[in-house]
């Protein structure tokens, strides 16, 4: 094809001229070339003062080599040339963005973070394929309402500018799942939030919010809810409801209460240091089955309650700076992996055993616990619905207010009469027994390794926490208790499960299978995608790898979905 007929093909093209004739700042064209084949254009840290023009017209005009080499091969056809679906002009001194933005309609990702723009141009309507956009670390004011118009936008990224509202409309970004408005100047956040039904991470830290609205809480699928450092006095009881909700971090505000968790299954981080919390109760805790850090550093706590020691599963216990004067013993039968007590008085434990560190620490409340035990016995202190758990071989305070039957860590070869007898008024969805003796249940005679064909008549069980036991299979009754949310079967010996049956179990969405004898996971076990937390480390198969492993449930549920023979 002559030079001539090229150019008359595409002189009809509305704005079409041939390239590198504007006298804006220039860019290679070495990048230019590159990205009409990658589609990808990267121009950070360029100390550009605008957008050269070549960049907006990238897609449109001739390329300036196709006017000086009449002869190309096949992988330098430039009018086979790609689409710019991303472009990156980030750390600049950018204080504006011109119009010629449209001409970048298949634009799915724009990264104009760190420049000085006060605004952002009305045309950013036209870049329906958007996916991506950061315009963090500049000087915005306001947002256009074109903004709303980006139906595609999954993740918008506006920190560190100077916004005090959003634009109307702003709830109708429906595909949005990633939102970080973190250090503005925002008052409130508006009510029509709610409807950012797919958002799965809002963070809202640094601005000056004094409340939430409670219509929050109908974001179904928000996993992590950033509200650090802002003015907050109180939280709305409805974020308790959020069935979805993994992180949660309200640090520094002017927190004096707590609500309660009841739906919050699946939290696994709650941070409210440097508030003005007094009191944690049992019904805070009571929910938190799944915590494993929870940072309370830096309020007005006097005391802890006995409660806390029932949550299994934390890892990371923050009470600095408080005002604690003693901790209940039961708290040593945690498995923490850290525990910061600096600059509370603590009267009961003395500061060289606390500069020991964590395991010291709960040796220590371990020790004291045996104490405890022994003179109650001597004294013969009688169980009753006041009765600590320090005081009485059964923690009935938990059975009434958890509907906990707890058990744990006494190295008993038997239930006592008196446990099971505390039960009989009141209803049990959770039951802990690890770290004992036992040879079966409910005989009341941990070296389990089976469960009796009768507990599938425990049609409200939630949990059951079997570690530590002899077991060679997952218990077959468990397959047949429909309600159970969390199986708990690390360090036996299983060497099996039914993925088949446990597909079945709709409402298990935590399984922890640490520390057994799996020589391997079987694919079908991909297909259970109820399950929210899946945990196989310490086990002697070799796929999934541990690269796989430390991606979480998702990414390996999928590894094994994709291994399931055709």
């Amino acid at each position: 094809m002559s030079r001539q007929l090229r150019t008359s093909r595409f002189d009809p093209r509305a704005g079409f001229h041939a390239e590198g004739k504007d006298s804006g700042p220039s860019v290679p064209q070495g990048l230019l070339k590159a990205a009409r084949s990658s589609g990808q254009l990267n121009l950070a840290g360029r100390n550009l003062g605008e957008v050269p023009q070549c960049v907006w017209r990238i897609n449109v005009d001739i390329p300036e080599e196709a006017n000086q080499n009449l002869s190309f091969s096949s992988t330098e056809r430039w009018w086979d040339q790609t689409d710019l679906t991303k472009l990156i002009i980030s750390s600049n001194k950018l204080q504006s963005l011109s119009d010629d933005l449209r001409l970048l309609p298949a634009l799915t990702v724009l990264d104009i973070h760190d420049n000085q723009l006060t605004s952002l141009p009305s045309a950013i309507r036209e870049l329906d394929n958007l996916q991506k956009l950061n315009v963090s670390h500049n000087k915005l004011k306001m947002l256009p309402e074109e903004i709303t118009s980006l139906k595609n936008l999954k993740a918008l990224h506006l920190q560190h500018n100077e916004l005090t509202c959003l634009p109307e409309g702003f709830e109708q970004l429906s595909s949005l799942e990633d939102l970080d408005l973190s250090s503005n100047r925002l008052a409130a956040v508006p009510a029509g939030f709610a409807l950012l039904s797919s958002l799965l991470r809002l963070n809202l830290s640094s601005n000056q919010l004094k409340s939430l609205p409670a219509e929050i809480s109908r974001m179904k699928r928000l996993k992590h809810l950033d509200c650090d450092s802002n003015l907050l006095e109180t939280v709305p009881p409805d974020v308790g409801s959020m069935e979805s909700l993994e992180l949660l971090y309200l640090r520094r505000n002017k927190l004096r209460v707590l609500p309660e968790f009841p739906s919050s299954r699946q939290l696994k981080e709650l941070h409210l240091g440097e508030n003005q919390i007094e009191m944690l109760g049992a019904e805070h805790l009571q929910h938190l089955q799944a915590i494993l850090v929870l940072d309370l550093r830096g309020n007005k706590l006097r005391s802890v309650p006995e409660e806390l020691s029932l949550l299994q599963c934390l890892e990371r216990l923050d009470l600095s700076n408080n005002d604690i004067s003693s901790l209940p013993c039961s708290l040593g039968n945690l498995h923490l992996k850290f525990l910061a007590l600096e600059g509370n008085p603590l009267r009961t434990i003395r500061r060289e055993i606390i500069a020991k560190g964590t395991q010291e620490v709960l040796k220590y409340l371990r020790s004291k616990i045996k104490d405890d035990s022994g003179t109650s016995q001597n004294d013969s202190v009688p169980a009753t619905a006041m009765t600590l758990p320090s005081e009485s071989r059964v923690n009935v305070h938990a059975i009434v207010t958890l509907k906990l039957l707890d058990y744990s860590d006494k190295q008993a070869t038997l239930i006592p009469d008196d446990v099971f007898d505390a039960t009989r008024s009141n209803t049990i969805t959770s039951i802990n027994f690890s770290k004992n003796q036992l040879c079966e249940i409910p005989k009341r005679n941990n070296f389990l390794s089976s469960l009796p064909e009768e507990m599938s008549s425990l049609t409200k069980l939630q949990m059951i926490n079997l570690s530590f036991n002899r077991f060679k299979v997952l218990p077959p009754v468990l397959y047949d208790i429909p309600t159970l949310e969390a199986v708990l079967i690390s360090n036996n010996q299983v060497g099996s499960v039914d993925p088949h049956k446990m597909k079945l179990m709709e409402n298990l969405s935590t399984l922890d299978l640490q520390n057994n004898d799996l020589l391997q996971i079987p694919p079908e076990l991909g297909n259970c995608v109820q399950l929210r937390t899946l945990l196989l480390d310490g086990n002697p198969f070799r796929v999934p790898r541990a690269a796989i492993l430390v991606k979480g449930t998702a990414a390996v549920l999928e590894y094994l979905r994709d291994r399931i023979p055709a």
